[in-house]
């Protein structure tokens, strides 16, 4: 059986993926500091409205008013699909309401809208509301466990570890997520230029490309270059 492919939007990225996400997965982009991650995130939003599709974006660190800017600079005049595009702003310190809404209304919400694509961004500050790792762990099985009984694509933005610039802040994600792809920097050998690089390190139910690829972020789109070697 053939399953169904969402294309991320992202042209080299979609190649590594054989034509995009599989349909209701759920993807984890996890990286360090300005690697992207949100950019990368409002790529995949954006390509499921310009599918005609209905769009939930769940922010936990940047304002509403700086993502809508950021997408302006792009060129993405997201009030064409102001009706189809759900933008929300949490306040990750307010625990309570953090926690309820993505737990409990976030489900309400997809079903009321019919939303087929919902970004968090990044879900490594709603597992910092757990302060016990055994909670943490808890609520974010049932967490992921909800999600898949909805009937959207979910895309997850994680910071990764200090110590573990390969893993996620709490390690975590990576193991509950279908497709996991990383943000790095790669140095030069020389250490006179710095690259940003990204790899599949894994895609359930699916082959993909296990190269590690440059990409850069432009004014108006990610470019990553599927066909090219780092050095």
């Amino acid at each position: 059986m053939t399953m169904r492919r969402v294309k991320f939007g992202v042209e080299g990225l979609d190649a590594m993926l054989l034509g995009g996400l599989l349909e209701r997965s759920i993807c984890a982009l996890v990286g360090t500091y300005g690697t992207g991650k949100t950019t990368f995130g409002l790529q995949f939003a954006y390509e499921g409205l310009r599918q005609g599709e209905k769009v939930i974006y769940i922010s936990l660190e940047e304002r509403e008013e700086l993502l809508r800017a950021t997408m302006a600079q792009k060129g993405w005049d997201t009030e064409a699909f102001s009706d189809r595009f759900y933008l929300l702003k949490l306040d990750p310190t307010d625990f309570n309401l953090a926690i309820s809404s993505i737990k409990s209304e976030l489900p309400a919400l997809i079903k009321s809208t019919g939303a087929s694509r919902v970004i968090i961004d990044p879900i490594s500050l709603f597992e910092g509301l757990f302060e016990d790792a055994s909670d943490r762990r808890r609520e974010m099985f049932r967490l992921i466990e909800v999600m898949r009984d909805e009937d959207c694509t979910l895309a997850l933005t994680s910071e990764t570890d200090v110590a573990n610039p390969d893993g996620s802040k709490y390690g975590l994600v990576e193991y509950l997520a279908d497709t996991v792809i990383l943000l790095r920097y790669i140095r030069s050998p020389g250490l006179t230029e710095v690259h940003l690089a990204l790899e599949v390190v894994k895609m359930r139910r699916s082959a993909h490309s296990r190269e590690i690829k440059p990409f850069e972020i432009l004014q108006d789109q990610i470019m990553v270059y599927s066909e090219a070697s780092l050095f």
